[in-house]
């Protein structure tokens, strides 16, 4: 199997302003590895809790949320009830969660967060 080079290394993304290229490679590098790393670990684990912590599901839903919180600040907006909402059932199991709907909603944020990015005026980033 071909590896990619890590997202910085794969240039520019289009529209994305130079002093946000870092958090769009971010984004995009955390989501392109956390894929790599789930993609054989067993549905029947993903609620499981070794010595106390925090599941596999729950950070797959913990991280989606909180790129829609950081994002949300960015703009100057405080939570929404329905983040709240979110927050308050992130880690919440149940049995109609797959672990291919928790990716889906990841690839969903990633893709959203850095369709964002695209609409940040650059001179703003540093205010």
């Amino acid at each position: 199997m071909d590896k990619k080079p890590e997202a910085w290394l794969r240039g520019p993304i289009g529209g994305v302003p130079a002093i946000l290229q870092p958090v769009a490679h971010a984004l995009m590098q955390a989501s392109e590895e956390i894929n790599t790393i789930i993609k054989d670990f067993p549905q029947s684990k993903m609620w499981e809790k070794p010595a106390g912590a925090a599941s596999v599901a729950f950070h797959l839903q913990h991280i989606p949320g909180v790129l829609d919180r950081l994002f949300s600040y960015s703009r100057g907006l405080p939570i929404s009830n329905t983040q709240l909402k979110y927050l308050s059932e992130e880690g919440l199991q149940e049995a109609s969660v797959t672990m291919e709907k928790l990716l889906e909603n990841l690839a969903n944020k990633v893709n959203e967060s850095v369709e964002y990015l695209k609409t940040v005026d650059p001179d703003s980033v540093t205010e």
